[in-house]
């Protein structure tokens, strides 16, 4: 584990722990403020996210964002990973093999910074954090804590664009995130 952001980072550098490195344009590693309240985690970096290094910035992302503003949260006071940092091939879900490669960067990003709440967007994160027996049709906004984090599973904005109807879920599911750091 590392003791700063520097050592991390440094450490992902041409990381070729798994197969996904063989595709990849960049490393997605992370974005926001390393000291934030809330942390978001998704499944792993899209085709758009794979040209920019930067999470969460596609159609998927475009769509969280307009959720952050219609709540109020913005999005350089959040901190975005993946469980994933290089994109799977044509987006499918991540093996389980990649997904543990990665794991304790994703690890080690979640205690430098110290978030109140973590958002597992989607089945992946869910699976992987909390995991295997949980299902996000069952546990989607519903609180569950762990070593003093608060996590709120809830769609991943992907699955919006998929099903319109998700999106009000999702909403509430924002909404109560807010109203929690509001309060705590």
């Amino acid at each position: 584990m590392y003791d700063n952001w520097e050592e991390l980072e440094e450490s992902i550098k041409g990381c070729n722990k798994c197969k996904l490195c063989t595709n990849r344009s960049n490393i997605v590693f992370g974005d926001g403020n390393k000291k934030a309240d809330i942390m978001f985690i998704g499944e792993g970096p899209g085709a758009d996210e794979d040209k920019q290094g930067i999470p969460f910035v596609g159609k998927a992302g475009q769509l969280m964002n307009k959720a952050f503003e219609g709540i109020g949260i913005k999005r350089e006071e959040v901190y975005i990973a993946n469980i994933v940092k290089c994109r799977p091939p044509s987006n499918r879900v991540p093996e389980e093999d990649e997904a543990i490669s990665c794991l304790n960067y994703l690890r080690n990003q979640v205690i430098l910074v110290k978030p109140k709440i973590i958002v597992l967007l989607g089945s992946t994160a869910l699976k992987n954090i909390l995991g295997k027996e949980y299902g996000i049709t069952s546990m989607r906004g519903k609180w569950i804590e762990r070593k003093g984090i608060l996590y709120m599973p809830t769609w991943h904005p992907a699955a919006l664009l998929r099903d319109e109807n998700k999106k009000l879920e999702f909403w509430k599911d924002l909404k109560q995130v807010k109203i929690k750091m509001n309060i705590g």
